[in-house]
């Protein structure tokens, strides 16, 4: 198969939309690369191998035009759309068998403010007929293909998490129920028949959350909440009976938790877990019969909890698609072994994750390319004849010379905790006594990222600014002890953390540091708050997008984020992990924004969603108001509707235009120096 060829189909295809694979003109090395190559809406939505590797379905769009579905015959290089509308872009799709594939659809160009539409749920095969209509979307549909019209499933049926065996018109999907308050109680395990749209219910044990199958494609586990308690179910394959497997607490450190990854076909049952007094998490092999793990990790990764998922076929578990400081493969099985090899010498610059397809006798794998300055390559390798090709890049328009260069360090906090960290520097010119943006990711207790192209990143390394990502105490990912040190240190430890990467910065001659700025969304949006009030001597400015301003607003009702967060969160969780709101009412009260806004003298953009449910734009405007009191130098942008996060192409450029022209007048090229 020849690339040009493939890329020829896809044209003939759409007609008079854009071609996938349209390369922009190259920019010169000198110009600043355009903030719409970092911010616009890709065209290329991703790929998708059916289970025989003969046909592969790709979601791609152009300026202008809705996201559509096509499938493209390996055989012949034809291709044909097989789902698009007029009136929404097609969202996630998957193969379910090597004639049919299921998906749904979102709304690309409206805010989540805006928004109608549920994703809805369809099914159709792979040249188009038979198109079916699975789960309501509330609204009018418009497709090409045949509708089938039917009674349908209610708005709120997703799709599983899981593909499943990839072998039958037949699939599982989820159902949620809801209390009066609108939070999500429990969810409903349904199997589908996509040809007919009938449903059988599976028996739920409890307030199940969340189901997973086995490796056959039948339900095996169900995971259950009751206030601070997760319960894991197990299905018996010859009865159906449920029994329980496991407990353990659904907050706090999560030494005790047993987290299930998969089932293998021989029906081991692969979990997450800490053993033997281990930090950080491993991958074990559960026995489902006595209830006990393997003492003896299948995996560790050094100084990083397992974060990973199983790469299997229908036959057996071939490896592992696993992070550390990067995201990456490794293999079990020889073949495949052999495979990754073959494909890393042809790709040499990148690391190259490869997807199987259900069938074992497949000839083609599918590739997906990355590194700290490329974006993203998809490619179809031949096993049998050692042919790699690309599909597509996911952002052509970015030119990997001009992006900057990223590794990951570890350094020394002011009490000794080691803090891992993203360290990007720009492209060329000088490498020392750099202006620096300190960006702090949200959460807080999440991991913030991992070695690799970052548009937020790579465009502030555009400009010409270090970025430092550091992943403070609290920061998932690094095991029990740096998660646990972040407990009730909001504003203390967790901030001073970012300060001593700062220092660190300037210490080692990166960063100068009269020319540090600090920025972040939602608890980066806090820390940029109170970066800039407990150590104003460090930054010289802060960007916060939605970010809270009130700890104790996360608690009570109204205009807080708990129009976003469970009942259960807020009782169990939160006041061992944040703080309780009476016990600790003076840390609170040290710790929030709002309460300190007078402190702040240095430049500050604030930009807030106006409907954001998570954090909801009156902690902005409050905020706002208080510090204009006092300073007159704050900037403020409100998009109607935006929600936690900017969704729209015009709002994601405007907003980088915003932080361009800030950090440029206050640390950048056109800031006055002392």
């Amino acid at each position: 198969m020849n690339t040009v060829f493939l890329r020829a189909a896809f044209a003939a295809a759409l007609a008079c939309a854009l071609p996938v694979h349209a390369q922009a003109p190259a920019a010169t090395q000198a110009a600043r690369p355009p903030i719409a190559s970092f911010f616009a809406n890709s065209a290329f939505g991703g790929a998708s191998l059916s289970p025989d590797a003969r046909f592969l379905a790709v979601r791609s769009g152009a300026p202008g035009k809705r996201d559509f579905l096509a499938v493209v015959n390996l055989a012949d290089n034809s291709a044909k759309v097989v789902a698009s509308y007029d009136d929404a872009d097609i969202g996630d799709f998957r193969w379910i068998s090597n004639e049919r594939l299921v998906f749904n659809t979102r709304e690309k160009g409206v805010g989540v403010g805006n928004m109608r539409y549920a994703p809805g749920l369809y099914a159709v095969n792979r040249d188009g007929e038979k198109f079916v209509e699975l789960a309501d979307r509330v609204g009018a549909v418009h497709t090409t293909g045949t509708r089938v019209v039917r009674k349908i499933l209610p708005w709120h049926t997703y799709l599983l998490g899981q593909a499943g065996p990839r072998n039958s018109d037949t699939i599982y999907v989820q159902s949620y129920n809801f209390d009066t308050a609108g939070e999500v109680r429990s969810v409903d395990l349904l199997r589908l028949n996509t040809l007919t749209g009938f449903t059988q219910s599976v028996p739920r044990p409890g307030n199940v959350t969340s189901w997973m199958l086995d490796h056959q494609g039948e339900p095996r586990l169900a995971s259950s909440f009751d206030k601070d308690t997760v319960t894991l179910h197990y299905r018996d394959p010859a009865s159906g009976a449920w029994r329980v497997l496991a407990s353990y607490p659904a907050y706090g450190d999560g030494s005790k938790a047993l987290e299930p990854l998969g089932f293998a076909p021989d029906g081991k049952l692969y979990v997450l877990a800490r053993s033997s007094g281990r930090d950080t998490t491993a991958l074990h092999v559960f026995d489902v019969a006595s209830g006990k793990i393997d003492p003896q990790p299948l995996v560790l990764t050094a100084g990083f909890d397992f974060d990973g998922s199983l790469v299997t076929n229908r036959d057996k578990v071939l490896g592992i698609r696993f992070t550390t400081d990067a995201e990456s493969n490794e293999w079990f099985d020889p073949g495949m072994k052999a495979v990754q090899a073959s494909i890393d010498k042809l790709l040499p610059a990148t690391i190259n994750l490869i997807t199987v397809p259900a069938q074992s006798d497949s000839p083609w794998v599918l590739v997906r390319s990355y590194s700290d300055t490329i974006p993203g390559t998809w490619s179809l390798y031949n096993i049998q004849s050692k042919a790699i090709n690309k599909i597509a890049d996911v952002r052509p328009n970015i030119n990997p010379a001009q992006m900057g260069r990223q590794q990951f360090v570890r350094y020394k906090a002011r009490d000794g905790l080691e803090i891992p960290a993203l360290l990007t520097l720009p492209a060329g010119g000088a490498k020392q006594k750099l202006p620096m943006v300190v960006l702090v990711h949200g959460g807080p207790f999440v991991r913030g990222g991992s070695w690799g192209w970052s548009r937020d990143t790579q465009f502030l390394a555009s400009r010409g600014y270090a970025v430092l990502e550091p992943e403070f105490r609290g920061s998932t990912g690094f095991g029990t002890k740096h998660f646990k040190a972040g407990f009730k240190q909001w504003g203390l430890a967790m901030q001073d953390d970012l300060a001593d990467g700062v220092r660190w910065a300037v210490d080692k001659g990166i960063a100068d540091g009269a020319r540090v700025c600090i920025a972040g969304a939602s608890y980066g949006g806090y820390a940029t708050l109170m970066g800039l009030v407990k150590h104003p001597d460090l930054y010289k400015c802060g960007i916060n997008w939605v970010g809270v301003t009130d700890i104790n607003l996360l608690y009570n009702g109204g205009w807080s984020f708990t129009n976003d967060t469970s009942d259960e969160y807020k009782a169990y969780g939160m006041p061992e992990m944040i703080g309780d709101p009476v016990k600790d009412a003076a840390q609170f009260k040290a710790t929030s924004p709002i309460e300190q806004a007078a402190r702040i003298t240095q430049p500050v953009l604030l930009a807030y969603g106006g409907a954001d449910r998570r954090v909801p734009v009156n902690h902005g405007t409050k905020f706002r108001d208080a510090l204009q009191k006092t300073n007159r130098n704050v900037e403020w942008v409100e998009y109607p509707e935006e929600g936690h996060g900017w969704s729209l192409e015009k709002n994601n450029i405007d907003f980088w235009s915003r932080v361009e022209r800030f950090l440029d007048r206050h640390i950048g090229a056109g800031a006055t120096q002392p």
